[in-house]
């Protein structure tokens, strides 16, 4: 997929709270999703690798939205709706239901949920907009482990935990030129 030519705006908070109201202003009614725990995040470079792979093998589609997803060292899964004639479905990929869980040996499972919108991202947004988010490679210090983001047609926010305890939160938005 290409990255058409885009707009960048970045801006730098110190507060969680400042950087996630910004967020919140620009995001305004777009589809959204937010880490779980917001003191770990999601690391987003490990999350843009896992919609490659199974965009590629054929286990997404470009129109399922994403309500949910969980991204492990090792393993992924995720919950997403996907139209069928003129219903709804909602199916659920990743380890089986009935497997006993298992604790995560190498860090801890990530989530990432639709929550705080009316509707879910479009996994063909979140693909286009966060190949435009690593297009430009990141500050030395820049961390790739998102707090929340947005997915719109046009455009895109997100807002990344800092690297080290006293570094900035930062926003990043990318958009359309035009």
């Amino acid at each position: 997929m290409t990255v058409p030519a885009t707009s960048r705006q970045t801006r730098t908070f110190e507060d969680r709270a400042d950087a996630l109201a910004h967020f919140f202003l620009r995001a305004a009614e777009a589809p959204r999703l937010i880490a779980y725990d917001d003191a770990v995040g999601c690391p987003l470079d490990q999350a843009l690798a896992a919609i490659e792979w199974t965009s590629a093998v054929g286990i997404l589609a470009q129109d399922d939205l994403i309500h949910a997803a969980r991204l492990g060292a090792d393993a992924a899964a995720a919950v997403v709706e996907r139209k069928d004639a003129d219903q709804r479905v909602f199916i659920y990929f990743g380890p089986r239901m009935d497997a006993p869980p298992a604790d995560p040996y190498e860090g801890t499972l990530l989530y990432v949920i639709s929550m705080l919108g009316r509707r879910p991202p479009e996994l063909r947004h979140i693909r286009r907009w966060l190949q435009a988010v690593f297009a430009e490679p990141a500050a030395e210090t820049g961390s790739t482990q998102m707090l929340a983001g947005w997915f719109a047609t046009g455009s895109a926010g997100v807002v990344f935990l800092p690297r080290r305890a006293d570094d900035p939160y930062t926003y990043c938005e990318v958009g359309l030129e035009g």
